[in-house]
């Protein structure tokens, strides 16, 4: 069996599939070629080296990319080549991840220092916080995104945005539709809330999504407290009801509704702010 000499000196058996993916994969930036192409390069490689002991990776890779060029796919080519130098930059992602991560910790960095006038970058709980996204960073672009992906980004093409969170699939801020949770009913931790009925039972939903929904991303929160406004008219009718059914006339009904209706928005307002400023998410 013929064996393959990896980059890193290890050796493992040939698989021509391993090649068959490689050049499918390039495929998603280059032109498009049968796999029966494909599986061809991977018969002829394996033909040639079949009497040998050990092979470099690169002079297999070499042969493909001179195969694909001989067939007059240039463009697949040149995506094999791209997708082979990304795959390497993958693979040496763990040197590039110690070496930022001692560059940050010996404080003589500007850009570490700078990185966010928010944090005081000499807190141990800031460095932390850093030394886990370089660690996020690095294992997203091994791990989540392709390499076509990564050459795109390095590159400028485009902008994967808050990559130190995504290893963690967070997502980056949030404007929580709180008219439809409230109106039609939601679920916080799977568990079922109904709509609610009063304005002080909307409040404390409200507050209890904002903390489940900010505990499942990075960065802020928006709500938009309009939606709030039709609880007032359902805890106003409550307060009538109550005050009718006990005989009283239409004034007194609605000047104690009124009066119950003022004490509840003050209380839900406190409510609202006390549960804001004390509840405390995932994320701090």
């Amino acid at each position: 069996m013929t064996k393959v000499i990896k980059r890193d000196g290890s050796l493992v058996d040939f698989d021509k599939n391993k090649i068959v993916n490689a050049i499918l994969k390039a495929m998603k930036v280059g032109g498009k070629i049968s796999k029966s192409v494909a599986e061809h390069i991977a018969e002829a490689i394996f033909d040639k080296y079949r009497g040998a002991v050990e092979v470099p990776i690169c002079e297999i890779e070499l042969m493909v990319f001179n195969e694909l060029i001989s067939r007059g796919h240039k463009n697949t080519a040149k995506a094999y080549e791209g997708y082979r130098a990304i795959r390497e930059y993958q693979r040496n992602i763990t040197s590039e991840t110690e070496s930022k991560v001692m560059e940050m910790l010996g404080n003589n960095s500007e850009y570490w220092t700078s990185e966010n006038s928010n944090k005081d970058a000499e807190l141990v709980t800031t460095k932390r916080d850093y030394m886990a996204g370089i660690l996020s960073k690095d294992l997203s672009k091994k791990f989540i995104f392709s390499p076509d992906v990564v050459q795109a980004d390095r590159e400028g093409i485009i902008k994967i945005h808050d990559l130190d969170y995504s290893l963690q699939h967070l997502t980056n801020c949030e404007l929580i539709n709180l008219d439809d949770m409230l109106q039609n009913g939601t679920c916080i931790n799977g568990v079922r809330i109904d709509k609610p009925h009063r304005l002080i039972t909307a409040i404390t939903i409200a507050t209890q999504v904002i903390t489940a929904v900010t505990s499942s991303t990075y960065g802020g929160a928006s709500i938009t407290l309009t939606h709030l406004a039709p609880f007032v008219r359902d805890s106003y009718n409550l307060y009538l009801k109550k005050y009718r059914e006990r005989g009283l006339t239409d004034e007194q009904v609605e000047k104690f509704a009124k009066e119950d209706l003022q004490k509840e928005i003050s209380d839900g307002v406190q409510t609202f702010n006390y549960q804001i400023n004390s509840m405390c998410n995932t994320n701090g």
